[in-house]
């Protein structure tokens, strides 16, 4: 598979992007690259390797939340653009 001028504007809208044409031939350039990568990955033969999820067998290793800084209600609120008395005001986005 190679990637086409209508391929990257397709991605583009999908991603909400604009891209120049000196862009969008550099990101038909680079996504050429990383399918031809991937054409390279596919070639070897990977027949009895296990799936790998982790690049570790080593378990987890979380810190206890340790409070380093409290602020009151009212700082918190301080650079907010609108609020009330303990809440911050947003615009409605949902209908």
């Amino acid at each position: 598979m190679t990637i086409d001028e209508q391929t990257v504007d397709k991605i583009a809208h999908l991603a909400r992007l604009e891209l120049a044409a000196d862009e969008k031939q550099a990101m038909i350039k680079d996504m050429n690259k990383i399918l031809g990568f991937m054409d390279k990955l596919n070639e070897v033969d990977t027949t009895g390797v296990e799936p790998l999820v982790y690049m570790t067998a080593e378990p987890n290793v979380l810190r206890e939340d340790v409070v380093k800084q409290e602020i009151t209600t009212e700082e918190a609120l301080q650079n907010a653009p609108d609020h009330d008395e303990s809440h911050f005001l947003v615009e409605k986005v949902i209908k």
